[in-house]
């Protein structure tokens, strides 16, 4: 019942407008920084730290993991997940629902 209750809750705050609205602006940060380093010919593009910024802190934890490509975009879409299911609960919270 833990579980089924937990799943439940976690889809709520997911499916917020808000949570929505953040994990689609992630996702077109995520996009854009992967064009413009893919584009860059120098190999400087420092793009990429737009969108771990803007899913810190939780982004940070798994920034640690060994430096690859999927590496980078699973701390990204972890960070994205989590501070998507806290904005979720906040708005909630603030709306006087449960």
């Amino acid at each position: 019942m833990t579980g089924t209750a937990l799943s439940h809750r976690l889809r709520h705050a997911l499916t917020d407008v808000f949570a929505l609205v953040y994990l689609a602006l992630c996702a077109v940060l995520l996009t854009w920084a992967l064009v413009v380093t893919a584009l860059d010919d120098s190999g400087e593009s420092m793009a990429a730290v737009i969108p771990f910024l803007a899913t810190a802190p939780a982004s940070l934890v798994l920034l640690l993991l060994p430096d690859h490509l999927t590496m980078s975009l699973l701390a990204i879409a972890f960070g994205a997940l989590v501070n998507a299911t806290v904005i979720g609960w906040c708005a909630r919270a603030l709306r006087g629902r449960r």
